[in-house]
C-alpha cells in the first residue's frame, strides 16, 4: 500500500511541474551510483591451543580449552580480548535493530509490576513486607503490627491498598538493601533470610562478589544493629532453635560442599560450637526447622545414601537422632505435628522405583528399631500428590490429575487409624482455581498457628496470582495480580474480599476437584479471551507420549504463517516452565505461537518420566524435543522454516543437542547460560558438581555414562560443514555460569559449519547484575526478542 502511494505521488509531479528547458540540457547528466550495502561483518575467530585428552577408550582433541584455564593469567588476558571481541560483533550485527531494541524495551517496561511492596506476611502480631522507595534499586524489608493495620486499609476500594504515606508512622525498617549493597561493593543479593521465632532477630546472607562467597550477619530487629556474632563465611542454611535465643548455620568448604552445622548462642562470647562436621567428600549436608519450631532436621546425603537426624530445637546440645535413611539420593522433607512425624519422599519401595511422592507417618518416640514408618494415604494412580505443607489444623496437599492441578485441605490431626486411607474418605475440601493452571506453589506460610495459608497460582494465560485461603471457612482472597488489560498490578492488605466471586464461593464446599468451577475468570485477571492455550499430545520417536503446550493471540495468529518458538528444559525432574512471562508478550501480539515442550527428565510426569531422560537415556529428552518440533511443523502450528527453540541452563544442552542433530528444523535459537561443554565440565569441574548433577547426568568414571556424556554433550557433536540456525548465546562473566562453556561452544560451531551472515552465532555477555535489576532484564529481553524478529526476517 505504502509503495502504491509514493509510486501514484511520484506520476502526479511529473505531470504537474513544469518541464523547464535546463533539464533538457543536462542531457549528459549521470545520477550517482547507488551506494552498495555494507557488507556484513565478520565473526570473530579465536585462537586454536589444541590439546589432546584421553579417557576410558575414548582420545579427542580441542583446540579451546585454554579458555576455561583461569589459573593461567595469559590466557586470561586472551579471553578479555576476544571477549570484547565477541561484544563488538554482537552490537555490529544487532546494529539494525537498535530503534526496535527501544521500542521493544519500551514495550516490555510498561508491563512491569509497579508494585509498591510485596504482599505482606502475617506471623503472629507483625505483617513483614518488603517495598522500593523512590529512586533506589535495592529494596527495604519492612514491618507493621497487625493491630494497628486496619487503619490504613481502603475497604471502600480495596484495590487501592494500604496509604504508605499516612501508614509511615506505624511502620518499622529492619533492613535497608541499598545499604548492604554499600558493605558488598555495590551489589545486594540475598540468598537466605530468617526471622527469630520470637521476632527479635534476623538472621541472613549477601552474596561476597569480590570472595565468591554467601556472608552471614545477624541484626537485633530492635536497635538495628549488627550483632558481634556469628559472623561466618560460605554460609547455605540457616535454622533458628532455643525459641530465637541461638542459630545453626550450615558452611561449605572450598568446593561449595556442605560439610559442617555450628551453633551460635545469640548474645553470648563463647566460641561458635561444631555440632557435625561431614569429612566424606561425597557427603552433603543439609539443615531446616520444623514448622512448630520445634526440631531441627537435618538431611546428609551421598551417591549411595540418604539419611534423616532431628535435634531437639529446645535443646540444639542433646545430640541427634537418627529417624530415617535409605539408599541412593532421594528426596524427602520431615515434618512434626502434634506427636508425629511426617516424612514426604519418593524413595523406592521394596527395591522398586515408585513414580510419584508419598506420605509417611511415625510417632515422635517411637522406640522400635528400625524405625517403623505407616503410610498415610492409599496410592491413588488418578490423584497425584505433588507437595504437602502443614499448619497446628489442616494439612494441606497440591495434587495433579493429568494435566489439571488442585489443592485440598484435610483437618487435622488426622484419624487414629493405623492403616492407610483413601484421601477421598477424608472429604478433603477442594479450593477453587482457575482455568490452565500449570503450577501451584506454596507460600511462606511462617504462622504455623494461623489458618490462612498463601499460594501462587501459575498459568501460560494468567499472569501469576498470590492468593490467600481461610482453610477454616473456605474464603479466598487474591493479595497481588498484575492486571495486564489495564498494565497495573493489583494489591490488597485489607480483609476485603477480592471481589464477588470470592463471596459466590466463601460457604461453598468442594469434595473433588473436578467439582471446583470458578464461574468468573475475569476475578482472576485470566487472558484467555485474548491468548488461546492449547494442550496436545506428540508421540515421540519411540511411541512415548510428550506433553506440548502451546499459546497465541486469537486476534493475530494467522494459520500456517505464524512464526514459533519452543521451549524446553528436560533435566532434574523440574517442571518446565509455563508461566505467563509480560516479556513474551511481545511476540505473541505479533502472531508468533509459543510453545512448550515436557519432554523426559523434566517434571509434572513422575520420577519414571524423569529417570527416563537422565544419564545414559538422556537421548530421549533431545529426541522427544525433536519431535515437538517437528509435530509444530507438521501440523501446521507454526510455519516451516519459522520455528526457534529456546533453552536456560540445561535446557540449553537440549535446545543446542537437538540443533546438532537437525540444524535445518530451526531456524534461530537462544540459549541462556546453557550448559554446553558436558564432557569436560563432568570430568574436570571448574566449578563445584553435586551428587545430583552426576546422578542427572552420568558419572563419567562409568563407562557406559561416559559414552552417553560423549554422544550428548553439544560441543563434542558438531556437524561438520551444515547450515545451523542462528543462534543467541547469553552468558555471564560471572564464573558461576561458566562463560567458557558457551564461548568454547560459539568458536567450534563458526570453525566446524557454514558460515552464512544471514545465519550468525553471537555471543550476549551480560552484565552480572541484571538478575536482580528489572530494567536490565527488560534490555536482554528486548535483544532476545529482536535477534529473533530479525533472524525469521532474514
Amino acid at each position: 500500500m505504502l509503495r502504491h502511494l509514493l509510486t501514484s505521488v511520484r506520476h502526479r509531479s511529473t505531470t504537474i511541474l513544469p518541464h523547464h528547458n535546463h533539464y533538457h540540457r543536462s542531457s549528459k547528466y549521470k545520477p550517482p551510483k547507488t551506494a552498495a550495502p555494507p557488507s556484513p561483518p565478520k565473526p570473530p575467530k579465536a585462537p586454536q591451543k589444541p590439546q589432546t585428552f584421553t579417557f576410558h577408550d575414548a582420545t579427542w582433541e580441542d583446540p579451546y580449552s585454554w579458555m576455561s584455564s583461569l589459573q593461567d593469567k595469559v590466557a586470561m588476558r586472551h579471553m578479555d580480548m576476544y571477549m570484547e571481541q565477541e561484544e563488538k560483533y554482537t552490537e555490529a550485527v544487532m546494529s539494525d535493530t537498535e530503534r526496535l531494541q527501544t521500542k521493544l524495551q519500551s514495550e516490555m517496561a510498561s508491563r512491569l509490576n509497579f508494585d509498591l511492596s510485596t504482599p505482606p506476611v502475617r506471623w503472629g502480631p507483625w505483617l513483614y513486607y518488603r517495598r522500593v522507595e523512590d529512586g533506589k534499586q535495592y529494596p527495604v524489608l519492612c514491618r507493621r503490627l497487625v493491630s494497628l493495620n486496619e487503619e490504613f486499609i481502603s475497604h471502600k476500594s480495596p484495590g487501592a491498598g494500604f496509604d504508605f504515606t499516612s501508614g509511615k508512622r506505624i511502620e518499622r525498617k529492619l533492613l535497608d538493601y541499598n545499604q548492604e549493597a554499600e558493605r558488598f561493593g555495590g551489589y545486594a543479593f540475598e540468598e537466605l533470610s530468617e526471622i527469630s521465632p520470637d521476632h527479635k532477630f534476623l538472621a541472613y546472607t549477601m552474596y561476597d562478589k569480590d570472595n565468591d562467597f554467601f556472608k552471614l550477619s545477624v541484626r537485633n530487629l530492635n536497635s538495628g544493629a549488627l550483632c558481634s556474632k556469628p559472623h561466618a563465611n560460605r554460609v547455605s542454611n540457616l535454622a533458628w532453635v532455643k525459641d530465637g535465643q541461638a542459630l545453626l548455620y550450615v558452611i561449605t568448604d572450598e568446593n561449595k560442599r556442605p560439610f559442617r552445622i555450628y551453633c551460635s548462642m545469640i548474645g553470648s562470647t563463647d566460641e561458635d560450637v561444631l555440632l557435625l562436621e561431614e569429612q566424606d567428600e561425597n557427603v552433603y549436608v543439609n539443615i531446616r526447622h520444623t514448622k512448630d519450631f520445634h526440631f531441627v532436621t537435618v538431611n546428609t546425603f551421598s551417591p549411595t545414601s540418604s539419611k534423616v537426624f532431628l535435634i531437639n530445637a529446645a535443646d540444639p546440645f542433646s545430640g541427634m537422632k537418627l529417624v530415617w535413611e535409605s539408599e541412593g539420593v532421594v528426596h524427602c522433607i520431615l515434618e512434626h505435628h502434634q506427636g508425629y512425624l511426617y516424612l514426604f519422599t519418593d524413595v523406592a519401595r521394596n527395591g522398586q522405583i515408585v513414580d510419584s511422592h508419598y506420605l509417611l507417618r511415625s510417632h515422635v518416640d517411637s522406640s522400635s528399631n528400625p524405625r517403623i514408618w505407616e503410610d498415610v494415604f492409599i496410592d491413588d494412580q488418578d490423584l497425584v500428590i505433588e507437595d504437602v505443607d502443614f499448619c497446628n489444623s489442616h494439612l494441606v496437599l497440591i495434587t495433579r490429575e493429568g494435566r489439571n492441578y488442585g489443592i485440598c485441605s484435610v483437618p487435622l490431626p488426622l484419624p487414629g487409624v493405623k492403616q492407610a486411607v483413601h484421601l477421598r474418605e477424608l472429604h478433603p475440601h477442594f479450593l477453587p482455581l482457575p482455568k490452565h493452571v500449570c503450577k501451584v506453589s506454596p507460600g511462606p506460610n511462617y504462622d504455623y498457628y494461623s489458618t490462612t495459608m498463601r499460594f501462587t497460582i501459575s498459568s501460560p494465560v494468567m499472569p501469576d496470582a498470590v492468593v490467600d485461603y481461610d482453610l477454616s471457612n473456605g474464603k479466598w482472597n487474591i493479595v497481588q495480580q498484575q492486571n495486564m488489560l489495564h498494565e497495573r498490578t493489583r494489591i490488597l492488605y485489607g480483609t476485603a474480599l477480592s471481589s464477588a466471586i470470592a463471596e459466590k464461593l466463601t460457604n461453598v464446599k468442594f469434595s473433588s476437584m473436578n467439582d471446583v468451577k470458578s464461574e468468573d475468570d475475569n476475578s482472576w485477571n485470566d487472558l484467555s479471551e485474548f491468548y488461546a492455550c492449547e494442550y496436545h499430545d506428540v508421540s515421540s520417536y519411540d511411541g512415548a507420549v510428550v506433553p506440548l503446550t502451546f499459546i497465541y493471540s486469537h486476534k493475530n495468529r494467522k494459520d500456517n504463517q505464524s512464526p514459533g518458538l519452543l521451549h524446553g528444559h528436560g533435566a532434574y525432574g523440574e517442571i518446565l516452565d509455563k508461566r505467563w512471562r509480560s516479556e513474551l508478550k511481545s511476540l505473541l501480539d505479533r502472531g508468533w505461537v509459543v510453545a512448550y515442550a515436557d519432554v523426559r527428565g523434566g517434571g509434572g510426569g513422575g520420577k519414571i518420566w524423569h529417570h527416563d531422560g537422565r544419564q545414559t537415556k538422556k537421548q530421549n529428552s533431545i529426541r522427544d524435543y525433536i519431535s515437538c518440533a517437528k509435530y509444530l511443523v507438521e501440523k501446521e502450528i507454526v510455519q516451516d522454516n519459522k520455528l526457534a527453540a529456546w533453552g536456560y541452563s540445561a535446557g540449553g544442552l537440549l535446545v543446542a543437542s537437538a540443533i546438532n542433530c537437525c540444524p535445518e528444523l530451526f531456524r534461530a535459537a537462544v540459549l541462556k547460560v546453557p550448559f554446553l561443554d558436558a564432557t569436560n565440565t563432568l570430568l574436570y569441574p571448574i566449578l563445584p558438581l553435586t551428587a545430583v548433577d552426576y546422578e542427572e547426568f552420568g558419572y563419567p568414571g562409568d563407562i557406559d555414562d561416559f559414552h552417553a556424556i560423549r554422544k550428548f554433550s553439544p560441543y563434542d557433536n558438531i556437524q561438520k560443514d551444515a547450515l545451523y540456525p542462528a543462534v543467541l548465546v547469553s552468558s555471564s562473566f560471572n564464573t558461576r555460569f561458566g562463560v567458557w562453556e558457551s564461548a568454547k561452544w560459539v568458536a567450534r560451531v563458526r570453525e566446524l559449519t557454514i558460515y552464512d551472515p544471514k545465519h550468525p552465532i553471537l555471543l550476549n555477555l551480560m552484565t552480572d547484575i541484571v538478575e536482580e535489576n528489572r530494567y536490565l532484564q527488560c534490555k536482554e529481553s528486548a535483544l532476545e526478542t529482536a535477534f529473533l524478529l530479525k533472524a525469521m526476517d532474514s
